[in-house]
């Protein structure tokens, strides 16, 4: 038993690369064959021929990006989440200002990289994508459009603690790499994430960021 575990965490995480623009998806996808651990299993260069090929292919994590001729990133993601809600789907986007943040929550993509992003930081988020521990690239919420609140606009009331764990989701770490950031145990950190998400009535940690940038908690803000 314990050689088949093994033989299942050494499996190469399977990609497919979701993207219209030739030049970039030949580069990503020869990067990808250089890399231990990462297997690219094919290219597609729009929603819908993205959408029949992750059903075919059934690949770990998706690289989609945002803007596609027929359509976009997160309508894509919607239907192949709905098919394999295990699916892991990193999005890319050239104009951070165009991506509607709350949308993207909802739609429970894992990432949220601008496009020009490093190639190290691309890699190191497609191998986090498949762990389920959720990336956003700081740059998402400096740019991305700010919307006025609905109603009187009152701001929930987070503690000093709960703003600092805040921040660093915000910056995209786990909850094991927050713990030893702020020296608490993950339990507790997780206690926080709870109470933050429960009090801007969010239910993700995306969902959460974007709704506390929306509000001024976090840099960017309103």
């Amino acid at each position: 038993m314990t050689r088949d575990v093994g033989h299942t965490r050494s499996r190469p995480t399977s990609i497919l690369v979701v993207d219209d623009h030739t030049t970039f998806a030949e580069l990503l996808t020869g990067a990808l064959s250089q890399e231990p651990g990462l297997e690219s299993v094919g290219v597609a260069g729009g929603v819908e021929t993205g959408v029949r090929l992750c059903a075919a292919l059934r690949p770990d994590v998706v690289v989609m990006d945002y803007h596609l001729p027929d359509g976009n990133g997160l309508k894509a993601s919607e239907r192949i989440l709905a098919d394999r809600p295990e699916t892991r789907v990193v999005m890319l986007t050239g104009n951070p200002e165009q991506i509607p943040l709350e949308a993207a929550a909802h739609t429970k993509i894992c990432a949220l990289l601008p496009k020009d992003c490093s190639l190290s930081t691309l890699l190191d988020t497609i191998r986090t994508a498949r762990n389920g521990t959720l990336v956003v690239h700081p740059s998402i919420f400096l740019l991305a459009p700010k919307q006025p609140q609905p109603g009187n606009g009152r701001v929930p009331a987070l503690t000093q603690r709960e703003l600092e764990v805040l921040g660093l989701m915000a910056q995209g770490h786990g909850v094991g790499a927050n713990a030893r950031a702020l020296r608490i145990t993950p339990n507790t950190c997780r206690g926080y994430v709870k109470s933050i998400l429960a009090k801007l009535d969010a239910h993700s940690q995306l969902e959460a960021v974007a709704k506390a940038t929306k509000l001024g908690l976090l840099p960017g803000g309103r």
